[in-house]
């Protein structure tokens, strides 16, 4: 009999032992040189040899993960929690760490009071994923994680432009939504005169003048937030999760966090765009991007229920330790101004 009949009567010959491990090895070597497409590759053509691998299971959920490919992360991630390949908790991590990056805090407290409700949490993990819960719901009931229905058409032209009577947040959400797909110049005024005004919520005018600046509108208008006033061409303006401080600011906290704990460095970057959502276009001092990123992490910590000091942290930013007092404080009064209602 030769060779080629064996491998057709027995197709489960491997023709080459240890390609699984070589696969592997060749996935993690290109995950850590950044190759991500090749590492799914690797790691895919692995797990059809290996299908209960829990390292292969990992490099592939991260490698989809790093390369953007967050659906495949989070369903491969939730297939090793109901196979149970894995550390479960280990694993829990990695799907809550998805989830952040999708967004999807309603779907992330639900799956930790699953976890409370089941005493499936260790001891030593409690005060984490409560911390975690906590964090999550706050950022479910934010505004911006809120689904927008636009209004109709003939009813959004039928109706007067009442921007101070909106104080309901999506219905804010609603009127920017629909303002972006309308014809904004019987409207201009109105949301003028809204920018400028003393009250008013700085989530609306960062929507409303983000109306302005989707439609090209060129003309300087004037807009108060947080006891401030600036001028400024919303035509000119970088987009909202653009801007040049967030951007440095992010960039620190990535280089700090993102290895050590990559749960905690989405959450954080969260909570900083929230804020400077809220602020924009304003440049609040002081310029020092270091001193904002250990302020987001000092208050990051403590939503998470982990110690450090201030003076620790300036020394992991070079950054000086008052200004990150000056940054936290400051921050703390955004997020009261965040969420009102909790």
């Amino acid at each position: 009999m030769g060779k080629r009949e064996q491998r057709k009567q027995n197709n489960k010959i491997i023709l080459f032992p240890g390609l699984e491990k070589r696969l592997l090895e060749k996935g993690l070597e290109s995950f850590q040189q950044k190759r991500y497409k090749e590492s799914i590759r690797f790691f895919e053509e692995a797990l059809e040899m290996e299908p209960d691998n829990t390292d292969v299971h990992i490099g592939l959920v991260l490698a989809y993960y790093e390369a953007g490919v967050l659906e495949k992360a989070k369903e491969l991630a939730n297939k090793m929690l109901q196979t149970g390949i894995g550390d479960y908790i280990q694993v829990m991590d990695l799907y809550l760490m998805i989830l952040v990056q999708l967004h999807q805090y309603s779907e992330i407290a639900a799956t930790i009071e699953v976890l409370l409700e089941e005493r499936e949490i260790p001891k030593e993990k409690f005060e984490h994923f409560s911390r975690m819960l906590e964090f999550s719901r706050k950022m479910a009931a934010s505004p911006s994680e809120t689904e927008i229905e636009a209004p109709d058409l003939e009813e959004f032209n039928s109706r007067k432009l009442n921007l101070f009577s909106c104080q309901d947040e999506h219905e804010q959400m609603q009127i920017a939504a629909q303002l972006a797909e309308h014809n904004i110049r019987p409207y201009v005024e109105d949301i003028k005169a809204y920018l400028e005004a003393q009250d008013g919520n700085p989530f609306f005018k960062t929507m409303l003048l983000n109306v302005l600046s989707e439609h090209g509108y060129e003309k300087y208008v004037t807009i108060r937030k947080f006891d401030k006033v600036i001028r400024v061409n919303p035509a000119e303006l970088p987009p909202v999760h653009q801007q040049p401080m967030l951007l440095k600011i992010v960039n620190k906290l990535e280089i700090q966090l993102e290895q050590e704990d990559p749960v905690l460095f989405e959450n954080t970057k969260s909570i900083a765009e929230r804020h400077f959502f809220l602020l924009y276009p304003l440049e609040a001092p002081p310029e020092n991007a270091a001193s904002w990123a250990a302020a987001y992490h000092m208050l990051s910590y403590e939503y998470h229920g982990l110690n450090s000091s201030l003076s620790n942290l300036g020394d992991i930013y070079v950054a000086p330790e008052e200004e990150i007092a000056e940054v936290l404080a400051f921050i703390r009064k955004i997020e009261e101004i965040s969420y009102p209602n909790i």
